[in-house]
């Protein structure tokens, strides 16, 4: 399982820097349209520190301190920043799964984010789920403010 996560993650990772490298104008990364709240260039900051703090910090012992408020303060960023974010968010969960075993997926993560206990394959899960959620919303962002 932990092979197929790290892919997954992998790829998608991927298609994030992808749908930042589809918009057009660097400067529609940060634009706010309608109902929408965040712009795609925050959530891809925001992917980079959830993914960094829980997997690259939790998990493989990165050195990090994750600075949450700035990840939704829509501050701009560097397309280029941010491709260096991807990057090491690749680079950290390759090391951080290859650190846990198969059977290590039962134990409870280090950290307790939610009410319930919650397991390294669950927390995992979310986590990947996560990202894809918000890659999807960058998705409809790109297209949204490419037509307006």
């Amino acid at each position: 399982m932990l092979k197929d996560l790290n892919y997954l993650f992998q790829r998608d990772l991927q298609k994030l820097k992808a749908e930042l490298e589809a918009y057009e104008n660097e400067e529609d990364l940060w634009r706010i349209e309608g109902q929408i709240a965040n712009s795609g260039g925050t959530l891809a900051v925001h992917l980079c520190g959830n993914l960094r703090a829980f997997i690259g910090k939790e998990i493989g012992e990165f050195d990090y301190v994750r600075d949450r408020e700035f990840e939704f303060s829509g501050t701009p960023v560097k397309r280029e920043e941010i491709y260096k974010w991807i990057e090491e968010s690749s680079q950290w969960l390759k090391v951080s799964l290859e650190k846990i075993e198969d059977w290590d997926l039962n134990k409870d993560f280090p950290i307790q984010p939610f009410p319930q206990k919650i397991t390294y394959q669950n927390f995992l899960l979310h986590l990947y789920g996560h990202l894809n959620y918000h890659l999807g919303q960058i998705n409809y962002h790109r297209r949204l403010v490419a037509n307006s």
